[in-house]
This record gives C-alpha cells, sequence and structure tokens, in this order.
C-alpha cells in the first residue's frame, strides 16, 4: 500500500483487522491492548517516521491522557467521550508545549530535551499524590459508559463492548491519520525528514509544521493512554514512565518506520510474543532484543517492509509459473 492507494481500501484493510483480531488472539483484553498500543506507536511514527524527529518523551503524553481520562472519571463522573476529550485535549496542548520548546534544537540535544520533559512529568505526577495517587496511580477507573444523548447510554463495562468502542476508535484514527500522511502535510513532513535545509530554503515554515505534528502525536497518543486505563481500571504511574517510551519506541522501529501499518505490527508482534513468551521463559525479553538487533542489521525497514517484499515474492514467483506454463503450452 502506498500514499496513492484508495482510502477505502485502508478502510476495509483495518476494519477486517479489527473484526479478526480479537477471534484470533482468543482474547478482547489482549486485542484491545494490541489496538491501543498500535495507536500510541503511530503517535511515535509521526515524529520519528515521517519527520525524523526521535522523541523520548512519549509517555509524557500517553500518561497524560491516561490521567485526564482517568480523573474526569473518577471526579465528575463523565461519560466516554467527554473523557476522551479531556485526554485529547490535555495530550494535545502539552505536545505543543514540549514541541515548540524542544525544536529549538536539533540532534542529541532535542532527545535529551523530550526525556528531560518526561522525566519532569514523571516526578511531578509521582509528588502529586492528591492528584495522581502518586506510586500507586489511580485505582478504581470506571469504563466510562457511552452517551451519545440521542440513545440510552451503552454499557461499556464487558470486555467485548469495550473491544468494540477500542476498534471503533482505532479504525477511525487510523483512517484519519492515514489522510493526514498522504496529504500535501505528509510531503512537507517527508521533505522536511529527508533535508530540512532544503525544506527551509523552498520556504516552508519548518518550525510550525514540526509544533503541528508534535500536536498530532499527543493527541492520538493520550488517546491510547486515556483507552489504556480504562481497559485495566486503573492508571498506573508507569504509564508515565521512560520505560513506556522505550517500549513505545521500539514497537514503531520494530513494525517500519515511515508506516501506519508497520506501527501495529510491531505492537502485535511485542505484545503477543510478551503474553506468549513470558509463560515459557522469564527472559523473554532477550529474545525480542536480538529481533530487533536482527531487525536493525538486516531488514532496516521492520517488518511490515519484510511482509510487503516476501508477498511481493510470492506474487512474483506464482506469476513466473504461470507465464513458463504458457510458454510450453504454446511449444
Amino acid at each position: 500500500m502506498n500514499k496513492h492507494t484508495p482510502i477505502s481500501i485502508h478502510f476495509i484493510a483495518v476494519a477486517v483487522l479489527a473484526c479478526v483480531l480479537p477471534v484470533a488472539l482468543q482474547s478482547p483484553i489482549l486485542a484491545a491492548e494490541v489496538l491501543i498500543f498500535a495507536l500510541a506507536a503511530i503517535g511515535c511514527n509521526l515524529l520519528l517516521g515521517y519527520t525524523g524527529l526521535l522523541p523520548f518523551g512519549q509517555a509524557l503524553f500517553f500518561g497524560a491522557g491516561a490521567y485526564a481520562a482517568s480523573l474526569s472519571a473518577i471526579h465528575w463522573q463523565s461519560s466516554m467521550l467527554p473523557c476522551l476529550l479531556f485526554a485529547i485535549l490535555a495530550g494535545g496542548l502539552l505536545a505543543i508545549a514540549v514541541g515548540y520548546l524542544s525544536i529549538r534544537r536539533q540532534g542529541i540535544y532535542f532527545v535529551m530535551l523530550t526525556l528531560a520533559f518526561g522525566q519532569l512529568g514523571y516526578f511531578i505526577a509521582y509528588l502529586a499524590e492528591g492528584i495522581t495517587g502518586g506510586e500507586d496511580g489511580l485505582l478504581d477507573v470506571p469504563r466510562a459508559a457511552l452517551d451519545l444523548w440521542i440513545v440510552p447510554a451503552i454499557s461499556l463495562d464487558s470486555d467485548w463492548a469495550f473491544y468494540g468502542w477500542v476498534a471503533l476508535v482505532f479504525v477511525v484514527s487510523f483512517i484519519s491519520l492515514q489522510r493526514l500522511v498522504d496529504s500535501p502535510l505528509g510531503s512537507v513532513l517527508q521533505a522536511i525528514k529527508q533535508n530540512e535545509q532544503r525544506a527551509i530554503a523552498i520556504g516552508y515554515q519548518v518550525r510550525f509544521y514540526k509544533i503541528a505534528v508534535f500536536a498530532f502525536s499527543g493527541i492520538v497518543t493520550a488517546l491510547a493512554g486515556a483507552l489504556y486505563a480504562m481497559l485495566l481500571n486503573f492508571a498506573p504511574l508507569s504509564n508515565i514512565d521512560i520505560e513506556t517510551s522505550e517500549v513505545i519506541i521500539f514497537m514503531c522501529v520494530l513494525g517500519g518506520l515511515g508506516s501506519l501499518y508497520g506501527s501495529i505490527v510491531g505492537a502485535g508482534v511485542y505484545l503477543v510474543a510478551s503474553e506468549m513468551l513470558s509463560d515459557i521463559w522469564p527472559r523473554w525479553m532477550l529474545l525480542l532484543g536480538l529481533l530487533m538487533i536482527f531487525v536493525m542489521l538486516f531488514a532496516r525497514g521492520g517488518l511490515w517492509l519484510g511482509l510487503k517484499l516476501l508477498w511481493q515474492g510470492v506474487k512474483g514467483y506464482g506469476q513466473d509459473k504461470k507465464v513458463k506454463k504458457v510458454e510450453v503450452s504454446h511449444d
């Protein structure tokens, strides 16, 4: 799939994935977790894969979304849509502030700034026990009902109902972001990644575009954090820890940079492998580390590009066999 692929094809692909995933995994909880972290990895991919900015503070937006939605549900008894709206606003505004300050530097200094902001957010959450629960996190986070005003409220307490809502949010978010990266804005982001000085010389307001992509990344990552808190009925402090940023970057790079589908593959492989291998071997992370080394050395496009090349090879082999059969029949 490329930028010329009709959006209807993308819709069918992710809709089919959302329908098949819980059946294949035999768990709506694990399937929901895959889609949620795929959203978080997509948020990272917008910065790293499409714009060339390596962020080590994605957990800040993830945790902010989790806390905003959880506090809204606990203290104001908000329904699902207002909870997610609070999370999106928190993530978006925070990302604009972080992006505005971080893009003043480049290279390693940019990376360290994002890391510093992430750690700053972690210690603020750790110390603000009266708001965030501190080290214990926010407990008993309810799965807010879906109240559409024109119909009776829909309870999302059951795992299957909540998965259905996560799948709907994921499909809508994915299609919106796919349109974004296929738009002229996405082309500008690619130009900034390939040669920032040339993009400036052409006349693009590079700083504005970087802040804009930070905002989009913060919004989708905070949305993922909000859904994850409701999935767990718990907003742990670890949501905003540097380890969460590392996991999100790992998924993004493992699946493939510059592809939204790669983020889905990366999240799926990481979470399914961790679920299966953790019961077999306590040092399962070693295997994922070896897989990452293999990807970085021999498949730099990530697992998604590897799957695409494999599919093209199978198609080419099948076409070659058909051509040979036709040639033999003519002889």
